[in-house]
């Protein structure tokens, strides 16, 4: 322990009596680590944010959705036919994995608050709506059985409704609007949810009892149709199987042969989340793997500056070996001066690299997270690049001949 000791100290004071040669080496591993941590935590947080996005549409949901029609050869889109139906959606609440369905039916209206107006997506929904989207109440309360029975006129609100309809301080819950020439009492907010991964604005909307809908607001082609359902599983785990199972049974409600597509469409977020979440990993791989370049850089540097070093102090090599230094002894000198120069360099990195996040947090608005594996990661790549890099100046230098050695200047 104590030669280790004497053999650190002999390698920092050899970087001391040049600073300006050891900083230049480091630079490159700062830039290096630095580059690392910013990107692993843009990565992260990209990732995160498109969690985050897609846990907005609801935790372990499934959509089931109107199909669509073909007409002269062009096909409408999902939600062209009606064909799907409130008992549709019930017969799948027997699947023993669905914790909750629900439905919707929606449209697009104007709505009037004294002398504001908004036109906005308005929606019929059931009072399990909320909990399996997983939606909050900002202020007031949600729907319940009674408003459905009823066809009560009262309505929820979103955040960007809200903005448009009402002034800054006004009283929101008991508040009045007008819909179809008709007064609805609003009973309460939504949180806002923001985009949705499509890029529509989840709280442009108001939602509204689905028999209100239906009845008044509105209207239907048939009394039961639907717009789309819900089913909400209580694990993660079950939403394949349910969808798949959704889908058969669907296929046999609607009397579909073999050879038929089907005439709805059953929706996985989980499918999405997939796609999305391997575009930003391979994103971030490759980030990464350019980055990674710029500690290669920073090695090679180290190198050149190692074997410099060996060529100016080969009197000095020669001298210690000609005391009894043994050739271990000068390898592991030169390889404690990589390992120091590559890891005063990570140190450095690491903190320019947290505050590089935290500056393209501020002013770029990027979602970036910055963990301590990364930091680890980023710390210990750095220094294997000196270790590695560190190699062959150290051999070179122990297999000087001591006598040339004491010869050299």
């Amino acid at each position: 322990m104590a030669f280790l000791i004497m053999t650190m100290m002999a390698a920092l004071r050899a970087l001391d009596r040049h600073r300006l040669r050891s900083t230049l080496a480091m630079l490159g591993i700062v830039i290096g680590v630095a580059s690392l941590i910013v990107m692993m935590s843009i990565g992260e947080g990209t990732q995160a944010a498109v969690q985050n996005q897609l846990a907005t549409f609801g935790r372990n949901m499934i959509m089931i959705l109107r199909g669509a029609y073909t007409s002269s050869g062009v096909r409408s889109g999902h939600g062209g036919v009606v064909s799907l139906t409130i008992a549709d959606i019930q017969v799948l609440e027997g699947l023993p994995e669905v914790s909750k369905v629900g439905w919707q039916k929606w449209g697009a209206r104007q709505v009037v608050h004294e002398k504001h107006n908004w036109y906005t997506n308005i929606t019929g929904v059931t009072p399990s709506y909320l909990a399996i989207r997983d939606w909050r109440i900002s202020s007031g309360h949600g729907l319940n059985q009674a408003d459905e029975d009823s066809m009560a006129k009262v309505v929820l609100l979103g955040r960007t409704v809200v903005e448009a309809l009402f002034d800054e301080g006004d009283e929101l819950v008991g508040a009045t609007v007008r819909l179809s020439n008709m007064p609805f009492t609003v009973i309460g907010t939504l949180a806002p949810k923001g985009f949705d991964a499509y890029g529509a604005d989840q709280d442009d909307i108001i939602l509204m009892p689905f028999s209100t809908a239906e009845r008044k607001v509105i209207g239907t082609q048939f009394i039961g149709s639907i717009s789309i359902g819900y089913l909400s599983t209580a694990s993660p785990d079950h939403v394949d199987r349910v969808a798949t199972e959704a889908q058969r049974i669907l296929r046999e409600r609607h009397k579909l042969r073999p050879d038929q597509e089907d005439d709805f469409a059953v929706n996985n977020n989980r499918e999405v989340a997939k796609i999305q979440l391997a575009t930003s990993e391979s994103m971030r791989h490759l980030l990464l793997a350019v980055t990674s370049i710029s500690l290669l850089v920073g090695g090679i540097g180290i190198m050149n500056v190692l074997l410099v070093s060996v060529t100016q102090r080969t009197r000095e090599i020669g001298i210690r070996m000609a005391v009894g230094a043994k050739r271990r002894h000068i390898r592991l000198q030169f390889l404690l001066e990589a390992i120091v120069l590559s890891g005063v360099g990570g140190l450095l990195g690491i903190a320019v690299g947290i505050g590089g996040a935290s500056i393209a947090s501020k002013i770029a608005h990027w979602p970036t997270i910055i963990s301590l594996p990364s930091i680890l990661l980023a710390f210990g790549f750095s220094s294997l690049v000196g270790l590695i890099f560190g190699l062959y100046p150290a051999d070179f230098a122990s297999r000087l001949h001591p006598a040339e050695a004491l010869r050299g200047d």
